[in-house]
């Protein structure tokens, strides 16, 4: 990793150069680097956009001839325990795309997909960590309302959240056959998805991953017509 004093430094001499501005400053970036592709250079750098709901083909036509790569990380990187998205374009060597591999695995996995998956990957694994959130947020308000302390409440929710989860990863067991492992008949767990199955919990998270989504694909849309 090298310092450079402005974006064109960085373009002219940098093997991966990465896009992490707001949707609304690629403009001005793609613009101070397309007159770079016109100077001498034996090999263009491989430019990694992390840039929420830029398409592909929208650098591709503003950047042409650029090796691309679109990633998708999400907030758990920070700790180690994320999953990014790659989608890239034909440009993009195989020794390219592993470096870009190996850089995001760094903050957890990688996962290669087709860029016309890229708005549900949006939805899904990019939003889905808030939605997470909203649901220990709601488990903790539970405990809480049922007597616990809050500082106990939150050490069970996050724990018994990413147990779940690593149970799921670990058995292959599906959520379902896992619920019904616990849910007991006749038991509190049973009562408890009573109460779920009522509010239509489960509809509305994928109803929001949903419109999730389709926020992204009408960003996307901004930027190809």
């Amino acid at each position: 990793i090298g310092l450079a004093k402005d974006n064109q430094e960085a373009f002219a001499k940098g093997e991966i150069v990465v896009l992490a501005v707001k949707p609304q400053g690629v403009g001005v970036v793609v613009a101070e680097l397309a007159p770079q592709l016109g100077k001498t250079k034996q090999v263009l750098p491989l430019l990694v956009s992390i840039v929420a709901g830029i398409p592909l083909g929208y650098l591709r036509k503003k950047l042409p001839g650029l090796p691309i790569i679109r990633a998708m990380p999400n907030n758990p990187c920070l700790v180690g325990m994320g999953i990014t998205a790659l989608a890239k374009d034909n440009l993009v060597s195989g020794r390219q795309y592993k470096k870009v591999e190996a850089i995001f695995k760094a903050v957890g996995k990688v996962i290669g997909v087709p860029e016309k998956w890229m708005d549900a990957v949006t939805g899904l694994s990019g939003s889905g960590p808030a939605f997470v959130y909203e649901t220990i947020d709601a488990l903790i308000g539970g405990g809480v309302a049922a007597g616990l302390p809050r500082v106990i409440a939150t050490k069970l929710a996050v724990q018994t959240v990413l147990g779940a989860a690593t149970t799921v990863k670990k058995t292959g067991k599906s959520p379902k056959e896992l619920r019904e492992m616990v849910a007991s008949k006749g038991g509190t767990t049973v009562e408890g998805l009573k109460i779920i199955k009522k509010a239509r919990v489960k509809q509305a998270l994928s109803r929001a991953v949903v419109a999730a989504a389709n926020k992204s694909k009408i960003i996307s849309k901004k930027w190809t017509s």
